[in-house]
């Protein structure tokens, strides 16, 4: 539960490089991930310096995200996803979002700071990644050290009681 509550949308970031163990340990989490029928319908794109990273941190409506030294592009494979039989219910921005979590808690759990980022250009970001049909760019997080002096904002939640509803 600490880990959970300690997570927070950084979004200021040190100058520090990320080292490649470190990455590989992110994306093994996102490798652990469940996902519906067991599919795995994503891919990661791991960028950490060069043009395609500058040309994708451009994409991005907000200045803050910018620092981080590297960003990962959460891609969802609509044809390798389970859909729900009674409505067709494609579950690949869920199974996305679950493996992009766990490499959020996977960042928090060493010493890194992410944030989920879903306000940027689509179009121009996947024709950078060369996106093809059927893949779609679900969520960019920038990854990397917090600033110095960050102050880690509170976070307002609802109450449970406001959440939940306990069903017997």
């Amino acid at each position: 539960m600490r880990l959970v509550a300690s997570r927070y949308s950084c979004r200021s970031f040190s100058k520090e490089p990320v080292s490649l163990e470190v990455m590989q340990r992110m994306m093994e989490a996102a490798r652990l991930a469940p996902s519906a029928c067991n599919r795995q319908p994503w891919r990661f794109a791991v960028m950490s310096g060069g043009k395609v990273l500058d040309d994708i941190r451009g994409c991005y409506r907000k200045e803050g995200f910018k620092d981080a030294p590297v960003c990962i592009a959460c891609i969802g494979l609509h044809g390798q996803a389970w859909h729900r039989p009674t409505d067709d219910k494609d579950h690949t921005d869920v199974d996305v979002s679950i493996a992009a979590e766990h490499l959020c808690l996977a960042a928090q759990a060493l010493g890194l700071a992410t944030c989920w980022v879903c306000s940027f250009d689509v179009e121009q970001a996947s024709e950078i990644l060369g996106l093809v049909d059927g893949e779609e760019l679900v969520a960019l997080l920038p990854v990397g050290y917090a600033a110095e002096g960050l102050a880690v904002p509170d976070k307002a939640r609802k109450p449970l009681d406001d959440i939940v509803t306990w069903v017997s």
